[in-house]
């Protein structure tokens, strides 16, 4: 299986995902950067590499991403 990194919408909950378990990406600073483009940029591999990070194993349960909850 591989897992996928998504975009989830959920009445309490909208943002990235692992399309395989429960994990959420919960951003924990402000994006830096002189720019907004930097600001994106620094986001992003901020995200990416908290989402390569994550180990599956450590996040199933009832928030598991499926067909109806993403987009």
């Amino acid at each position: 299986m591989t897992r996928k990194l998504i975009w989830i919408e959920q009445p309490r909950f909208r943002g990235f995902g692992c399309s395989e378990c429960g994990w959420r990406f919960k951003p924990t600073k402000t994006p830096s950067g002189g720019t907004f483009d930097e600001m994106m940029r620094n986001f992003e591999l901020h995200r990416d590499k908290e989402f390569a990070a994550h180990v599956c194993a450590d996040h199933s349960g009832a928030d598991h991403a499926t067909e109806e909850n993403t987009k």
